[in-house]
């Protein structure tokens, strides 16, 4: 089963991601179903799912049922491009993609599904603990810094929303290595966070914006910590 996954996935990336170039996509985007390159992808993923399965004719159903949902759903998510967020659209596509693989896996190498080890304790405190390394912590970190203005610092050229998706990654980083048994890369992401903050400091020359910085980053590091060693605690519990 595993190797027919794999294969099947390989085939995906490939297709979608290596042999599909920036011309064809936006040549889809602009005549939809029209577009002849849009054609030229589906033939590039039946190619690539033959020469993957090794042209054994036995899963003709399941290239064929891939074949046509990829289809659809590259026509679907070309009409939906203008109504929806890019971002969501490109991870439902994939999403969608993904779904049908493993369904024409299970018609082949029948398996069985338990819904309940979603909602079984530990899947739940994972869940419940990337949600407060995530959002919960933005928003603690948000509301307690809010009490300092720094408007004046805020006109300056940055990325929408970088602060936050860079904080959100750092913590992520710092509970995967907690969870990992792997302190060191804690530390080392502190380090590395340092060198690249060391530049801003340095040109700003300001003690209010540098503790503003060093609060925020003790915050964000604390917050994972906590919840990182929270986690592996009531996972002890759990298992015990």
């Amino acid at each position: 089963m595993l190797t027919l996954i794999i294969k099947l996935i390989l085939a995906h990336l490939i297709g979608d991601f290596l042999l599909q170039t920036q011309k064809w996509v936006n040549h889809k985007e602009t005549h939809k179903h029209k577009s002849k390159f849009l054609y030229w992808h589906i033939l590039i993923h039946l190619v690539t799912l033959l020469l993957v399965l090794q042209f054994n004719f036995e899963y003709w159903l399941g290239v064929l049922i891939i074949i046509i949902s990829h289809y659809i759903i590259d026509v679907i998510k070309l009409y939906l491009k203008s109504k929806i967020n890019t971002r969501l659209l490109f991870g439902l596509d994939q999403l969608a993609h993904i779904i049908v693989i493993l369904l024409v896996v299970k018609i082949y190498e029948p398996y069985k599904f338990n819904i309940d080890t979603l909602f079984n304790a530990k899947t739940l405190l994972f869940l419940t603990s990337i949600l407060c390394i995530t959002k919960v912590s933005s928003i603690i970190m948000k509301t307690i810094i809010s009490k300092w203005d720094l408007k004046e610092y805020n006109e300056e050229s940055s990325l929408e929303n970088a602060g936050a998706y860079i904080g959100i990654l750092e913590r992520l980083f710092v509970f995967m290595f907690i969870i990992t048994n792997h302190w060191e890369g804690v530390g080392f992401l502190i380090a590395a966070k340092s060198v690249f903050r060391f530049g801003d400091l340095s040109k700003a020359k300001d003690r209010k914006l540098t503790e503003y910085i060093l609060i925020g980053t003790l915050l964000s590091f604390g917050l994972a910590i906590l919840f990182g060693v929270g986690y592996e605690y009531v996972l002890g519990l759990i298992e015990k």
